[in-house]
């Protein structure tokens, strides 16, 4: 098997876990860095648009490293979704094919299901919620509870902080409500 073959295949959880958790005190050790993606669009609103708005007013360049790393994550997506793409079936569980198919999901064979998330069903009731109205609480959830479910998971809980503990949990306790009650009703519409 060589390379290329290698790390295409899916990595379990006991080597991707720790590689992604040794970033934290990496990042901490080598330039006293905080692991955090969504302030970036903040750096970069800061950097392009600097008008005389307070929250817009600090040494985005500073932070400049972090637009770097939100660079490479892009890159990265777009090596693994073209060069590393993984050309076999993927592996669904029977149970969850037979719920796919109550809500006239077939179609699961790419990254995201084509039978959602496509510019036809954009313009729908269903793919508005899903996609835009979607977008717009995981943007605002982002900023009001002070960073991303990643940054509180993986920066704020390695780092010991009580207020990421709870926005973790809460991030968990709202997925585990969004993915069986709310998103069963709007795959039905």
């Amino acid at each position: 098997m060589n390379l290329v073959e290698y790390i295409s295949q899916p990595w379990p959880w006991y080597v991707a876990g720790p590689l992604i958790g040794l970033t934290v005190p990496l990042l901490l050790i080598v330039g006293n860095k905080r692991l955090g993606v969504s302030s970036s669009l903040r750096h970069i609103c800061a950097a392009c648009f600097p008008a005389n708005i307070s929250f817009f007013k600090y040494d985005w360049k500073r932070e400049a490293w972090n637009l770097f790393f939100v660079f490479g994550i892009f890159v990265g997506g777009i090596i693994a979704a073209s060069v590393l793409k993984n050309l076999q079936p993927i592996h669904i569980n029977p149970k969850l094919v037979s719920e796919l198919q109550q809500y006239h999901v077939s179609d699961y064979q790419s990254l995201m299901p084509t039978d959602i998330f496509n510019w036809h069903a954009l313009f729908s009731a269903k793919g508005f919620l899903l996609t835009v109205f979607g977008g717009f609480l995981v943007g605002f959830g982002t900023r009001y509870g002070g960073g991303c479910t990643s940054g509180h998971a993986i920066m704020g809980l390695s780092s010991l902080q009580w207020p990421s503990l709870v926005a973790t949990i809460c991030f968990m306790a709202g997925g585990f409500i969004m993915a069986n009650f709310f998103l069963p009703m709007i795959l039905k519409l």
